[in-house]
Parts: structure tokens; C-alpha cells; sequence
């Protein structure tokens, strides 16, 4: 099978594989250097084969969830192999890079997206699984199904939006109240100034509306977008066997402008504390991204997929998502202070100095979770967990004594929050194990 590749609706190159297995990318003879569709694949005449699909490629495919429905719905048509389900999502890819069969138009998707109900408030788990089942996805990370709304006018509130610049998430009985979760920590990022996409959450509180953060300031033109999981060229399935030193040492080799590579390597401290703070064991290498508009422009994306996802009780237990100097826990102590200074160049003051003011930022979204468990009865639980997890996380950043932090235990006993429930994962199914068989 072979795709046509495209770089901002421009063909470039051409991707096959032959046997299923070994893929070849090869640049057409026109392609301009800026024309690359990779930070590790420069323009060049020698053609780029992998013995699978290549990590930028992979990206773009989804996950879990969604990457089942796709392989059920679309197998038996188009086939289930990662080059055949690329031919039907590659045209709904994050950044400048997509990927279509030969006579397709790029520029228009598969199929036409219909997601007012989502947005109204209409959105049932049995709703979204629906519209996934009818309509083609895009590869973006996270334990949540989201797929991208390329071109439909969605009823929202009082007004109407254009969706062609949005990505939209549904929640799951998994994770109760997951898109206010996300919604209210992406707004402690924010109001603690750091780079963040913006999101909304519709009336219902159970779809969360990500605005897409891979345009130009012309808001038409893409930018390109890898995520760490690509550049270190890492499979999907192995996004969590990375470390935040060798996201580092990444960041160091594609971002080749000075000024740039500080800029990122700041704003990765950032990420990390705010990580530490809000208890976001999901952090891993595909939550991390590059975002470009030329090898001589790169930044860090904004803050993504972050949430406390430790509320749930499958995750309650969970270390952080990658280990910092190889220490996997919530309590790194000194070992994050000599992280950032010696691989981001934060020093000890800058680093007390940006934990304030997550905490403050904490502090100063904390009524409007509390406000949301009064508005939204589904969610009373995992907000009150979540203020739980926020004053456990503050505390765990009090990275010397004589530091004084603020504490939300005033405003959790004024919601009259009780303590958590400690929690009981979900039973794992045994594969193979009969259940007549007796327990050992």
C-alpha cells in the first residue's frame, strides 16, 4: 500500500510498505529543505525505512479505546494494518504533517463530524461511542477518548462555533467527572502563567472542548508538532519507559537555538513541579510535545492532558509517570531541586519561586472546584479527592523546611469534605485462568 505525505496540503513524499512490516518513506525530488515532515527526518534523497511505521507516523494513529473501534469498524473494509487505518486518519493528524491515499484531497476530512449534541449537553457515554463508531479519529494521547472536529458548526451555549479548531473529549464511567478534572487543572496552569491550552466544558459537564493549540498567529496555517514519544522514538505502547533526564537530552538535540532551548527547558520545569503538585500520574512522554514552524523555530507546547488522575481509584497508587534522577515517588525531596538546576537551569530560588506560585494558582481554583461538585452531583466525589490530591501535592513541593506553603485544609473542612475512601482498583481479568478452577 502507499500514501502520499503532506506538509501544510503540499505533497512531499510517499510512505509504503511492500510486505506489512518494513516502511519506506522516500522525499519526492521537489522537496524543499523546510518541507520536512520530521524533526528527525530531514530532507534527503535516500529514501527512510523502519522496520515498522515511522514514530511521526505513529503518532498520528490512536490509541486504547479508540484504536480498537477503529480496527473493528474499519478492518473489514480497509484492513486493520497501521499503514491502512493511517490512510483514514491521516488527514485528521496534529500539526502541518498529514497523510492521505493516493487521489484523496488532504485538505477535506474522511467524513463530516456532527457533534452539536456533544457540546449541548447530549452525551452519553452510548452517544460518544456512537459518533467514534461512525466517524474517524485522530491519534492524540491520553487515557480519555477525544477524537479532532475538523469542519462543523456545533451549537454551544448561547452562540455557534466553528469546530474545525478544536479537539473534543468525552468522559467514561472509568473516570467520573474527568473533563472538569481536566477543565479546572488546565486552569491552575494557567492562572499560575504557564503556557496551556485553553478548554471549556460543555453545560453537562461531561465533554471537554480542548481549542487546538498547533496553529500559526494567522489561526489557519499549522505548525508542526512531535510529541517526546516520537522524537525518542518510542512506540505508543511504550510512552512510560522514558525519564525526565532523557526528555531533557531530546529537547537539547532538536532545539538547536540557544535562546529556544532555554525557553523550552524553563517551561519544562514548570510542567514538572505543576506535575508534582496537581499528582498527575499520566504524565509521560506522549503529553510532552515540540511544536515548529522551521528548525530554526521551536518551542514546547503548551500545558495538555493534564489532570489529577490519581482521584481514580485505578490510578491512586500510581507513582509518577516518569522518574526524575531515578526516583519513582511523590516525596523526590532534593533530587528535583538538583534536576532542575543542573538539567533545566533553574536555580533554588527560581525554583521556590515558581512553587509559590502553582500553589497559590491551587489555592486560588480551589472554590471553583468546590463550586463544581455543588453544581455537578456526579462529580462531588472527585472534586472533593482532587482538593485532597492538591494539598498532598503542594506539601510534597516544600522542598526545604523553612518554606511556607499554603494549605487548603480550611477550605476543604468549610466544603465539609470528608476524608477519601481509600481506594480498590478494578479487579484485573486473568487471561487464560478458567473459573471453574479453584482459588489458590
Amino acid at each position: 500500500m502507499k500514501l502520499h505525505v503532506f506538509v501544510h496540503d503540499k505533497p512531499v513524499a510517499t510512505l509504503e510498505s511492500t510486505d506489512g512490516f518494513r516502511h519506506v518513506m522516500s522525499y519526492h525530488p521537489d522537496a524543499l529543505p523546510e518541507q520536512f515532515v520530521s524533526l528527525l527526518m530531514p530532507v534527503r534523497t535516500e529514501s527512510y525505512a523502519y522496520p515498522d511505521l515511522h514514530p511521526i507516523f505513529r503518532m498520528n494513529l490512536p490509541e486504547g479505546f479508540l484504536l480498537s473501534i477503529l480496527q473493528e469498524q474499519l478492518g473489514p473494509q480497509v484492513g486493520a494494518s497501521p499503514l491502512n487505518l493511517l490512510s483514514v486518519v491521516g488527514r485528521n493528524a496534529i500539526g502541518r504533517v498529514k497523510v492521505a491515499a493516493p487521489g484523496a484531497d488532504p485538505t477535506q476530512p474522511p467524513v463530516p463530524f456532527e457533534l452539536t449534541g456533544i457540546l449541548r449537553g447530549d452525551n452519553s457515554e452510548a452517544a460518544f461511542v456512537d459518533l467514534v463508531r461512525r466517524y474517524a479519529v485522530s491519534g492524540v494521547s491520553g487515557v480519555v477518548p477525544k477524537f479532532l472536529s475538523p469542519n462543523a458548526l456545533t451549537e454551544y451555549g448561547k452562540g455557534t462555533l466553528a469546530t474545525d479548531r478544536y479537539i473534543i473529549k468525552g468522559g467514561t464511567a472509568r473516570f467520573p467527572g474527568v473533563a472538569l478534572n481536566e477543565h479546572l487543572c488546565m486552569e491552575v496552569s494557567r492562572q499560575a502563567d504557564i503556557p496551556t491550552a485553553m478548554t471549556e466544558v460543555s453545560e453537562d459537564g461531561q465533554a471537554l472542548v480542548v481549542h487546538r493549540f498547533d496553529l500559526e498567529e494567522d489561526g489557519v496555517t499549522r505548525r508542526g508538532m512531535e510529541d517526546l514519544c516520537s522524537l525518542l522514538s518510542l512506540r505508543p505502547e511504550e510512552k512510560y519507559q522514558s525519564t525526565w533526564e532523557r526528555v531533557v537530552g531530546r529537547i537539547k538535540d532538536v532545539v538547536g537555538v540557544p535562546a529556544q532551548q532555554n525557553a523550552a527547558l524553563s517551561q519544562l520545569a514548570d510542567l514538572l513541579l505543576l506535575t508534582y503538585a496537581l499528582r498527575n500520574a499520566d504524565c509521560h512522554t506522549k503529553n510532552i510535545a515540540l511544536l515548529y514552524s522551521s528548525r530554526e523555530s521551536i518551542a514546547l507546547a503548551p500545558v495538555y492532558d493534564m489532570l489529577t488522575i490519581s482521584v481514580y481509584d485505578d490510578y491512586a497508587k500510581n507513582p509518577p509517570g516518569m522518574p526524575v534522577e531515578g526516583r519513582s515517588t511523590w516525596m523526590p525531596g532534593k533530587a528535583l531541586e538538583r534536576f532542575l538546576q543542573t538539567r533545566c537551569g533553574v536555580m533554588p530560588t527560581q525554583t521556590r519561586e515558581r512553587v509559590e506560585r502553582i500553589c497559590d494558582a491551587i489555592v486560588h481554583v480551589t472554590p471553583q472546584v468546590v463550586e463544581a461538585t455543588n453544581r455537578y452531583p456526579g462529580f462531588h466525589e472527585t472534586g472533593k479527592r482532587m482538593l485532597h490530591a492538591w494539598n498532598t501535592g503542594m506539601n510534597s513541593l516544600r522542598l526545604q523546611r523553612t518554606w511556607s506553603l499554603p494549605s487548603l485544609d480550611v477550605a476543604i473542612t468549610q466544603a465539609r469534605f470528608s476524608d477519601v475512601i481509600p481506594a480498590v482498583p478494578t479487579p484485573q481479568e486473568k487471561v487464560g485462568r478458567s473459573p471453574l478452577l479453584g482459588k489458590r
